[in-house]
């Protein structure tokens, strides 16, 4: 069943959700809320429905639950700690008769004036990124703990309680990182990473693919290596190095990746489908995405 290609806004949510609005939220640029999950979800709750936001939100999840992830799926059974981020379509489906847990939801600029760089910098946060981080007893109770807090807090009348829930949230983004390895945290080690993290930056920047008078441009290696200004084989070498693939490869598998969430995503017809992806003709995309899947868009669709 195909959906049409939409962002849930704040206001979608919270009607969604809880059938209400807080005040001056239209106003309110940098949102922040703390919810227990079982006051969201349970049988008379509405279904997650399968779109992107135009918010953030940090979920603590225990149960057997599945998680819906771009193109990709993931069952989950036992707790864990889930980093959702605008740029990215999700659903979630809970497997178990009564979930318990938390999320978070924040806009960015709730953020902006108090960290260095971007969200999206941040590696739970990034493109292409794990999201999910398993979590065993000791670490449930963990990170729990600082939700539960941020409950207690969100709740009061100090005057500095949004910089004390800003603190709580980047609590839980480090302790996320801690649980994996240092070499994945740093993978800017040498000229090679660099270029290749700033070629991936170029091309997710290019997505996601919001409506059919959008344009996927940047699609050859001799694009990227013009915007890096370097040779086009040194941006090759550097990520074939780095990735053990080429550039096209990449750029290919990207845009497959996007072809196939607007094919079931979307009620855009193939023409749209392909003018937004930057092919000339239907004829080319159909060529293009056989030749990476094995079936035609349609078949796909169907």
């Amino acid at each position: 069943m195909t959906k049409s290609s939409k962002t849930e806004t704040l206001e979608d949510f919270y009607r969604r959700k809880l059938d209400w609005l807080p005040e001056n939220l239209r106003n309110d640029i940098g949102h922040f809320n703390v919810f227990r999950l079982e006051d969201c979800v349970g049988p008379n709750k509405e279904p997650v429905e399968y779109a992107r936001r135009d918010f953030y939100k940090v979920a603590l999840m225990r149960g057997k639950h599945a998680y819906h992830y771009a193109d990709r799926s993931v069952e989950v059974n036992g707790t864990s700690l889930i980093f959702f981020n605008p740029n990215i379509p999700y659903t979630f489906e809970q497997l178990t008769a009564n979930p318990t847990g938390f999320f978070l939801i924040f806009r960015e600029a709730f953020f902006t004036s108090h960290i260095r760089g971007r969200m999206q910098d941040l590696p739970m946060f990034a493109q292409g990124s794990k999201p999910a981080y398993i979590l065993d007893k000791k670490q449930d109770k963990q990170i729990s703990t600082i939700f539960e807090k941020m409950l207690e807090e969100i709740a009061s009348d100090y005057v500095f309680k949004y910089d004390l829930l800003r603190n709580y949230v980047m609590e839980i983004i480090h302790g996320a990182m801690k649980m994996q390895p240092s070499e994945t945290l740093y993978q800017d080690t040498d000229a090679n990473a660099r270029i290749t993290a700033v070629f991936a930056e170029l091309l997710e920047r290019q997505f996601p693919i919001e409506s059919p008078a959008q344009r996927f441009t940047l699609r050859s290696a001799r694009d990227y290596a013009e915007k890096l200004a370097v040779h086009v084989n040194h941006l090759n070498r550097a990520i074939r190095l780095t990735t053990g693939k080429t550039t096209t490869d990449l750029i290919a598998d990207r845009l497959t990746s996007e072809a196939k969430i607007l094919l079931k995503r979307t009620t855009w017809n193939i023409s749209e489908i392909s003018y937004s992806l930057g092919f000339e003709d239907p004829a080319h995309f159909n060529h293009f995405f056989k030749k990476h899947t094995a079936v035609t868009p349609s078949a796909y669709r169907a």
